[in-house]
Parts: C-alpha cells; sequence; structure tokens
C-alpha cells in the first residue's frame, strides 16, 4: 500500500506549498529549471519541509536518471557502484545522472570526499538534503562546488493546506477542527508528521476527535513548539530555574530536538548573559557539544544541569546591545571608510 505522504507529493512545482522564496514566479530553483538548467545543490531545511520533494521536482523537469540514496544506510562502496553507472549512462546514453544523497550529513569527511571528482567532472550531479547547517556539516570543497538553498518549516498556513489536502483524500470522514488544530500545531512545520498523522487517524473510525489525533501524533495538545520553547528563554531570562526545568522538560516529553534546545542555550548565553558571567557560554556550548555526542535519554541530564545554571547565572545584554546599535549605525549613518 502506498503511503499517503507519497501519494499527496507533488507532481510540479505549481503544487509545491511553502518553499516559495524557492519556487515561486521569478525566484531562482524555478527560473533554473524553467531553462533547463541544474547543478549540484545542498538543500538545508528542517524535517518535512520538502527537501526530498524538490529534488524529485528537479530531477523531473530535465532530461536526467533519478538515483535516490540514503546516507543512513549506504556507504562507499554503494557510492562507487551508483557513479560508474552514472559515467555508464553518460557515455553510452549521453543522459546525466542526478544522484539525491537524503542526510547527507551522516556521512563523514572522509566518505563526502569520495563524490568531489565525480562532481567536478560532471560524471554526477549532486543534491544533497540535510537538516543540519552544512558549514559545519558538509565539506567545505563540496560546498564550494554546489549551491546551497535553505528551505522553511512550513507555517500554520501553510500546514493547514496540506492537512486540507489530505484530509479530502478521505471521503465520507468528518474532523473536529480541534483535531486538525492539534495536528498543525504540533507537526511544527513538518508536513510529513502532519499527513502521518491524518493517515492513522483515519484508521481509528471515520469520526475524527481531537483525543484521536492526540493518539495519532504521539503527543499531547500541551506541548506546543513555539510557545514552549518562548517559555523556556523566558524562563531563564527571569532567573526562576524551576520554570526552566518545567518547560525544558515538556521540550522533552514532547519529543524535542535536544540539539536545537541546546543550541537555543547557547544564543541565551551569550545574549542574555554575555559578559558579566563569560563562563555560561563555556558552559553551554559543552553543553552542546555533550548533547550531541551522547544523544536521548541522558542528554536531558545535561540539558537540565545547563538550564538551571544560565537561569541562575546573572544577567546583562551590555555586548548584545552594544553589537545591535553598531549594526544599526551602519545601516543607518553615511560611515567613512
Amino acid at each position: 500500500m502506498i503511503p499517503l505522504a507519497e501519494l499527496l507529493r507533488p507532481k510540479n512545482l505549481d503544487e509545491v506549498i511553502g518553499q516559495q522564496h524557492l519556487v515561486g514566479k521569478k525566484k531562482p530553483l524555478r527560473a533554473l529549471l524553467e531553462v533547463g538548467k541544474i547543478t549540484s545543490l545542498i538543500l538545508w531545511g528542517p524535517p518535512g519541509c520538502g527537501k526530498t520533494t524538490l529534488a524529485r521536482l528537479i530531477a523531473s523537469y530535465v532530461d536526467v536518471e533519478f538515483i535516490q540514496f540514503s546516507a543512513v544506510t549506504g556507504g562507499v562502496a554503494e557510492i562507487r557502484l551508483v557513479i560508474k553507472k552514472a559515467k555508464e549512462d553518460q557515455t553510452l546514453f549521453k543522459k546525466q545522472t542526478v544522484l539525491f544523497v537524503d542526510e547527507i550529513h551522516r556521512f563523514n569527511k572522509s566518505q563526502q570526499d569520495a563524490f568531489l571528482p565525480h562532481v567536478e567532472d560532471g560524471s554526477i550531479i549532486l543534491i544533497g538534503a540535510t537538516t543540519e547547517n552544512p558549514g559545519f556539516e558538509v565539506n567545505a570543497p563540496l560546498i564550494s562546488r554546489s549551491q546551497v538553498y535553505v528551505l522553511h518549516a512550513l507555517t500554520d498556513e501553510e500546514m493547514r493546506e496540506i492537512v486540507k489536502r489530505a484530509t479530502e483524500y478521505y471521503k465520507g470522514y468528518t474532523w473536529d477542527e480541534r483535531a486538525l488544530k492539534h495536528i498543525i500545531k504540533s507537526s511544527n512545520g513538518d508536513a510529513r508528521t502532519a499527513i502521518n498523522a491524518i493517515e492513522l487517524a483515519s484508521s481509528f473510525g471515520r469520526k475524527i476527535t481531537l483525543k484521536l489525533a492526540e493518539e495519532a501524533i504521539q503527543r499531547k495538545a500541551i506541548y506546543f513548539h513555539y510557545d514552549t520553547i518562548s517559555a523556556f528563554i523566558k524562563s531563564m531570562r527571569g532567573s526562576n530555574p524551576d520554570a526552566t526545568v518545567h518547560y525544558l522538560s515538556r521540550m522533552i516529553k514532547a519529543g524535542e530536538d535536544p540539539v536545537f534546545i541546546a543550541r537555543r542555550m547557547v544564543i541565551f548565553a551569550s545574549e542574555d548573559i554575555g559578559n558579566v558571567q563569560p563562563t555560561a557560554l563555556v558552559v553551554a556550548t559543552a553543553c552542546m557539544q555533550a548533547v550531541h555526542m551522547i544523544g536521548m535519554p541522558e542528554s536531558g541530564l545535561i540539558l537540565a544541569q545547563t538550564a538551571t545554571y544560565l537561569a541562575t547565572a546573572k544577567k546583562s545584554l551590555s555586548s548584545s546591545t552594544a553589537f545591535w546599535e553598531a549594526m544599526k549605525d551602519i545601516d543607518e549613518e553615511n560611515l567613512a571608510p
């Protein structure tokens, strides 16, 4: 049985919801494809924002062989086989190959190096998808030979349109508006999560209530991404360690990415604490590195230790205020060289 997410996948650029800064009228990706050009790309964005969909659409707009490859399950040996076939297709049939590597950041530097000579000589057109900053996770030589496009998490309005398309697939079903709102909010801009939740909820019966939606999305309605991270930051800013741990726990329970939480604390340490207690940035950075190495559930302890440290630290906006004021002066004043 074909998954609903696959059935609903856009067949052309006009069907794409979101990422209009790339695929809208006269925007860079659309402009390239409309003239039949394609180059190696890195698509950087959060889960479920359309990276795989765009990669497939890009290949469909030009006459190329499309090969999808996962950095999670594949290795250098498989890459060599793909590249060998690509060279044969290019020689025998004058046909280029687009190699789509999902989660390219999962490859280490030496594995990524295996692509370089073949990207350079045109044997393959590489499209890499990553949820991590390619500046840190993808080889600099590979980035220099590719165009990096940033994709954004889908907005609630865009998610509503996707959910509408998904529910229209189920004729004769009734959907409680609260259930749909919960799926939209809990999906955090991830279209795949929302569509999968709709598909699962439909298997529970023909009348979908909030309770069934909660079971489908596997998290409670109180766990909303942006509201909770905002409350977490405000709790640290207000020097309230109890509230800080409460909101941290809500995020962890809801399945929030621990690295995302750690990054927010690194930013907070510099922006809200600064030089009044400079060790805060050291602690927060060490936290992010440890979380990246350790993983869940143990990373929860590291996050809690760091969050309470930052919440009880002295606060100062001096350095961040000075920086933004200087940037404002540069924008507004006619400064001499």
